[in-house]
């Protein structure tokens, strides 16, 4: 059951992030967006290691929830707490599942790309 959860999460973040790659393109971050990822991941890397899967899927669907509300627009910090929280829970999932460590890694990779002028992008074609 969580290994299918677990499957499921990354399929559906590969299809989504393939979409929004496609259709809004990949912004390069800035070394101020490199910095503030850095932050918040040194700040939160060991409660986010001790998630448990109910507490990441909560922070996974909640991103998704904000991400998709055409009436609310995250701030910086918002939009990389949640992206950053959800690639360090790769880490996670690598260890426990060791021959799944490249899918983590690749996920990790996605999620930390995710750049917050791509996201209000996404946000101004909601209003359309």
């Amino acid at each position: 059951m969580l290994r299918g959860t677990l499957y499921y999460i990354f399929f559906s973040f590969v299809i989504s992030t393939a979409f929004y790659s496609t259709v809004y393109g990949q912004t390069k971050l800035s070394i101020d967006d490199k910095l503030l990822q850095d932050s918040i991941y040194k700040s939160n890397k060991k409660k986010v290691l001790n998630f448990s899967m109910k507490e990441f899927d909560a922070l996974f669907f909640e991103y998704f929830e904000k991400k998709n509300d055409a009436s609310l627009i995250m701030t910086k910090p918002q939009f990389y707490n949640y992206t950053v929280q959800i690639a360090t829970f790769s880490d996670r999932l690598a260890a426990l599942y060791p021959e799944q460590k490249q899918v983590a890694e690749e996920n990790k990779a996605r999620w930390l790309s995710e750049s917050y002028e791509d996201y209000l992008e996404y946000k101004a074609s909601q209003k359309k």
